[in-house]
């Protein structure tokens, strides 16, 4: 029910960028410079200062912001309490997902919640944990599925499962042979890391530095941003990663890959994260509860 150029302006002043502001609303650029102009010539003033390949937000620009973000809430919040009124669930549900939970642990999720519920089109955009939090924050997503807990004010976060994160290597690697493996035993090994921003990335880091191995010290060999990339990778022998036990039950069980626990074990809390002081639809009430109790229920060791 919103002004579609409030959406857009809005988009662009939280990314500052066009591109991306077209990226997340699913538009073309050309379609976002359209909405900008014409809402700026409804208020006869600039919003946006352009320059060397930078955009800002004018004083203008900050006044738009300040009640576009108001009128965007309340008419979402209108929509939703209307078409509940209806009773049923349906409707589009925005979900982001940080890589190794969309590929390996959402998508039967979400296949069990649509054969449910047929009235719902759900929409996963995967991205690392970074990435998740910032679009739920900016409220181009409904919620967001992370593999830490979130570090933005604006964010509240849930515990929705418990995760194992455990050494994986090739058969030939010598690891492999070992039944539990410390963090001061890995330093001397080549390392193949997720990438800077990634929630793995970030519980492992913080699990070394727990056990007094600086992060730095370790062999990284190489960083990657991708799971399935990394199991490719760990495959041919060049290094060991740390990855979560789902994301290779298929490898693990063909005899492509090893699993070898870490010692103590790294267990972590994978969270749902959502806008504070927001309404929250029967829809995404809904959902993250199904999603709770299908993601806590024992998986195949």
């Amino acid at each position: 029910m919103a002004d579609r150029r409030l959406q857009v302006f809005h988009a662009v002043a939280k990314h500052l960028s066009f591109t991306k502001a077209a990226e997340a609303l699913f538009m073309t650029q050309p379609a976002v410079t359209f909405q900008i102009k014409q809402l700026e010539e409804h208020f006869n003033t600039r919003l946006f200062e352009r320059g060397h390949g930078r955009i800002s937000v004018t004083p203008a620009g900050a006044v738009v912001l300040e009640y576009a973000e108001r009128i965007l809430a309340l008419s979402a919040e209108l929509d939703l309490r209307l078409k509940e009124m209806t009773g049923h669930v349906a409707g589009l549900l925005l979900v982001g997902a940080s890589t190794t939970i969309a590929e390996f642990l959402l998508p039967q999720v979400l296949g069990e919640f649509k054969s449910k519920y047929p009235g719902v089109m759900p929409r996963l955009v995967v991205g690392n944990s970074g990435a998740v939090e910032s679009r739920v924050a900016e409220h181009t997503l409904d919620i967001g599925f992370i593999e830490s807990p979130s570090h933005l004010p604006s964010i509240a976060c849930d515990d929705c499962c418990e995760d194992e994160l455990q050494v994986v290597c090739a058969p030939s690697h010598a690891l492999a042979k070992l039944k539990a493996v410390s963090p001061k035993q890995l330093i001397e090994f080549p390392f193949i890391s997720r990438e800077i921003g990634s929630g793995t990335r970030e519980v492992t880091d913080d699990y070394f530095q727990k056990a007094g191995v600086a992060p730095d010290t370790l062999n990284i060999v190489m960083e990657l941003g991708s799971p399935e990339a990394l199991k490719g990778l760990v495959a041919t022998g060049l290094g060991f990663a740390i990855m979560s036990r789902s994301t290779v039950e298929k490898e693990t069980r063909l005899g492509d890959l090893v699993l070898v626990p870490l010692a103590p074990r790294l267990n972590r809390r994978l969270s749902v994260v959502y806008p504070k002081e927001r309404f929250r639809s029967r829809l995404v009430n809904t959902f993250v509860q199904f999603a709770k109790e299908r993601l806590a229920a024992p998986h195949p060791a």
